[in-house]
């Protein structure tokens, strides 16, 4: 079959490398914050062992700032991605498709790119309305997906580093647009710098409304724009939003029966709930900050965490592991090293908001630590197990 004599004619003015440059530089600057941010997700949720022991604590907002960027980065790249892909798509109708080797390599590399990006901010869209319809994780094939990007993002760049820096900056040969000029009084080169500040402004204008509309549920500031973010920070039980509910996690009243906290140590002991309250009582505002993006602050009351471990025999803190009564779904089991179990925020908290902890929220106790992602504020404990 012979090839088509007629391949599709693309007259628009902006399928250029001009524009797909200015574009791609903002796209950049959002995958490069999504990127860093996921990194310190990744890292504060499961750090390697040589980090475990070295995790900051300070700011104590320091996760819901991250994650509530990351997760903004990730939706303004949305428009800016389809847009980067309107100024080069004409570019897959170009013939023949690969001229050589090399060649073949770069476009290669491309579909992996932007195979990988679709990908990545599809199911992260996806996972801020905790809606998983695919039988893998999450989080691992997330990360997974990261890399790739950023390593055949790296690749093209290397290649097209000549063509991006030949149209880095707007060129010389177009001075500066007067900004009553019109397309009619001007000549090509000029219309076409128009066209290209009129797709900028509406390309900014569509970031800007996304941001807008979607960041109020990490950012309190907003809160009253928050018209298409899943969560309203302000909605839940003792008004904290919850990802995971009592009956969800398979908490009962039977299982609560009798309930008692075990602290491991060369002296471990147990508590009832009326014992934890005996004992000295510490108020913290610590905000809940979880992947989907949301977070809040809140009035917590407890123990604190160092006084229970000194009392079993461990004055200096311990690597903890720490058990949930959940019967279903993650993150039952969390591990909790020194930097945390040594700060005077970290407590097992009792109350919220001035309120015996509500069933939704781990009644009778759960953790709360500063700058920890929010899967890991473990709820419902029923044990400190020390680590060596």
């Amino acid at each position: 079959m012979g090839i088509p004599l007629h391949w599709p004619r693309f007259r628009g003015r902006l399928h250029d490398p001009r524009t797909a440059t200015v574009i791609g530089r903002l796209l950049g600057l959002a995958v490069l914050v999504c990127f860093v941010t996921g990194v310190i997700s990744h890292c504060l949720q499961e750090p390697p062992s040589w980090l475990s022991a070295h995790l900051p604590t300070r700011p104590s907002w320091g996760y819901r700032f991250s994650q509530g960027l990351h997760v903004i980065s990730g939706t303004a790249a949305v428009p800016l991605l389809l847009t980067k892909l309107w100024t080069v798509y004409p570019r897959l109708f170009v013939w023949p498709p690969v001229t050589s080797p090399v060649h073949a390599a770069e476009r290669l590399s491309i579909a992996a790119l932007v195979s990988a990006t679709l990908l990545e901010l599809f199911l992260g869209l996806l996972n801020t309305v905790q809606w998983y319809v695919w039988p893998f994780s999450f989080r691992q094939v997330h990360w997974a997906l990261a890399w790739v990007i950023v390593g055949s993002l790296l690749i093209h760049l290397a290649v097209k580093a000549p063509l991006i820096a030949r149209h880095w900056r707007r060129p010389t040969a177009v001075p500066r647009l007067p900004r009553t000029a019109a397309p009619s009084t001007t000549g090509g080169a000029y219309a076409k710098e128009m066209d290209r500040r009129s797709l900028l402004r509406g390309v900014t204008t569509a970031v800007g409304a996304v941001t807008l509309v979607t960041a109020g549920q990490s950012v309190t500031l907003l809160k009253d724009a928050d018209l298409l973010a899943p969560r309203d920070p302000d909605v839940g039980p003792q008004g904290l939003p919850v990802n995971r509910t009592a009956r969800a996690a398979g908490v009962t009243a039977d299982l609560l029966e009798g309930w008692k906290l075990f602290v491991d140590g060369p002296e471990a002991f147990s508590l009832t709930l009326d014992e934890l309250n005996a004992m000295p009582q510490h108020r913290v505002e610590l905000p809940i900050a979880c992947v989907e993006g949301w977070s809040k602050s809140a009035h917590w009351e407890g123990v604190r965490i160092k006084d229970l471990l000194a009392r079993a025999g461990l004055p200096n803190g311990a690597h903890l592991r720490i058990v949930s009564l959940q019967r279903h779904g993650g993150y039952g089991v969390s591990e909790m090293d020194l930097p945390y179990t040594r700060d005077d925020l970290t407590l097992v908290a009792l109350r919220l908001n001035d309120e015996v902890l509500a069933p939704d929220h781990g009644y009778p106790a759960r953790i709360i630590a500063p700058n920890r992602p929010g899967v890991l504020q473990t709820k419902w404990v029923s044990k400190l197990e020390v680590l060596t």
